[in-house]
């Protein structure tokens, strides 16, 4: 691996670790959402993440239909 090839990897790695505290940090906040006011748009928005996270995962750890 090359200098810049590197340097490319080790950015991209960083805005991955940024992206994945801010989302952590996000659904320790129950994504905004207050007990009192879920509705079935919290749960469709909540499903659209699960899945995109899912396609994610299961790309990185050769699962799922990524297999």
């Amino acid at each position: 691996m090359g200098p810049a090839a590197l340097a490319a990897f080790v950015a991209q790695k960083a805005e991955i670790d940024e992206m994945l505290a801010r989302l952590q940090a996000l659904s320790d906040d129950h994504f905004g959402a207050h007990p009192d006011e879920i509705d079935w748009g919290h749960v469709g928005t909540l499903n659209h993440y699960r899945a995109r996270l899912r396609e994610i995962a299961d790309m990185a750890f050769g699962e799922g239909d990524a297999r």
